[in-house]
């Protein structure tokens, strides 16, 4: 028996993007805003935040995330943790496959 997975009401995916409404509007790039979009990533994407993150696997997501969003990971690390809880499951919905 399988589970359907149900997309939740803050979240809006397609095969390039998520685009993930928060619960209370945060910066990101000087400006106030109440959803985030992160495209989908690229090898190049991964490797990258890697790359940076020494061997850091937090530091590596808040590197990736701030690529895919176009923003500071500074904004990032200001958001509510609920909100970046969002950008997660955002981020994990967009990269898997549904097929598999």
């Amino acid at each position: 028996m399988t589970q359907a997975n149900k997309t939740p009401s803050w979240l809006a995916v397609s095969a390039e993007r998520v685009v993930v409404t928060l619960t209370r509007p945060s910066e990101a790039n000087g400006v106030h805003v109440d959803s985030l979009s992160l495209r989908a990533p690229t090898v190049r994407d991964i490797r990258a935040a890697q790359s940076v993150a020494n061997s850091d696997d937090e530091q590596r997501e808040l590197n990736l995330f701030a690529s895919l969003a176009e923003v500071g990971v500074k904004d990032l690390e200001g958001l509510a943790l609920k909100d970046y809880s969002r950008l997660q499951a955002g981020y994990f919905r967009l990269v898997q496959d549904d097929e598999v």
